[in-house]
């Protein structure tokens, strides 16, 4: 395996997947079967605190064919996906989720659309099997307010189940942006793009790893990495209140000067200082999060550490892009 050229890597970030490892290994088996050509699975543990980590390690030093790659801790599933795609070999590059919502047997497909010619092939969900009627409905409000405020282009019902070519993965590796918004980083790349409809199953055992809260924390993540416009929503917010506030003080002016009745008292005052305050805190926030991701970025921190003790990796080491992270023995040979 390691003295073939590797045609087609398929990259799987899992964290806590325990329950459904027996079933992904199997169906991940078929496909390997049936591919035409040399294939290597990279399997990345996302800091797993069950026993996903043993189950991936014996089957990676049993088949040559599996790599896996585990990270110091959980660092999040989009840095998962990035450390796949810098470990990746193959011509082309295939990111699946673990849960087997993403049917591996689409890959097929997507190599077949690639070889007519397209750099990226994304899958489009036609149905979401097992996903309540409001996460269906958040997730087609959020793909279509992201494409209102963000000037690239991110198809809607498409997450990272995606094949990129290895041009794509090159320009990909050059960007090591801290907070990672995958699908609408493949999407800023461009390239030729096609898609492969599929009806996503349900989640094959165990439980989503992305509550409410995660998703509201992805979605901004999103929001924020690929359009200013809350930044200038800031400043359209702060000039109408201004401007709200300098017509109430002429008219208040002007009802003293014509003799008219000023009601006494606080609440008008109040109501009006409340209100300039919370704007003002919003609109705080809002530069706040840009700033934030500032700070993270100028600290230039690796995206992410491998724990190579625990790793098994039959293959040679990449090349480590500007991005990668420091493997923990040569952090500690650096100490």
């Amino acid at each position: 395996m390691t003295a073939d050229h590797v045609r087609y890597s398929i990259v799987v970030p899992i964290f806590n997947e325990q329950a459904v490892l027996p079933v992904l290994l199997n169906r991940l088996d078929a496909l390997m079967t049936s591919l035409d050509a040399s294939a290597e699975i990279v399997l990345v543990d996302d800091g797993s605190s069950d026993c996903s980590s043993i189950v991936l390690a014996a089957r990676a030093k049993d088949d040559a064919r599996y790599r896996y790659i585990r990270l110091s801790r959980n660092f999040g599933h989009q840095v998962a996906i990035t450390a796949g795609m810098d470990a990746a070999r193959g011509d082309a590059v295939i990111v699946m989720d673990a849960d087997l919502q993403d049917p591996p047997e689409v890959i097929e497909q997507m190599i077949a659309r690639w070889r007519e010619g397209f750099d990226v092939v994304y899958a489009r969900r036609l149905s979401r099997e097992g996903e309540s009627g409001f996460k269906r409905v958040t997730a087609a409000l959020f793909y279509r307010l992201i494409n209102r405020l963000s000037a690239v282009d991110i198809p809607a019902d498409v997450g990272d189940f995606r094949l990129v070519d290895r041009k794509v993965v090159e320009a990909f590796k050059r960007m090591p942006e801290q907070d990672r918004y995958v699908r609408g980083m493949f999407a800023w790349l461009g390239f030729s793009q096609a898609e492969v409809p599929f009806h996503r199953e349900a989640r094959a055992a165990g439980e989503t790893k992305y509550p409410l809260t995660r998703m509201i924390r992805f979605a901004v993540n999103g929001i924020v990495s690929f359009s200013d416009l809350p930044l200038r929503l800031a400043i359209w917010v702060g000039l109408v209140i201004s401007v709200m506030a300098g017509g109430y003080g002429l008219y208040a002016i002007g009802l003293r000067l014509l003799g008219g009745h000023v009601v006494e008292g606080w609440t008008s005052t109040v109501v009006v200082i409340s209100m300039l305050c919370g704007a003002n805190m919003m609109m705080t926030g809002i530069v706040g999060l840009y700033v934030g991701r500032i700070y993270a970025e100028v600290k230039r921190r690796p995206l992410y550490v491998v724990d190579d003790k625990a790793s098994v990796d039959h293959a040679a080491v990449p090349d480590i892009p500007a991005s990668a992270p420091i493997p923990m023995a040569q952090a500690a040979r650096g100490r």
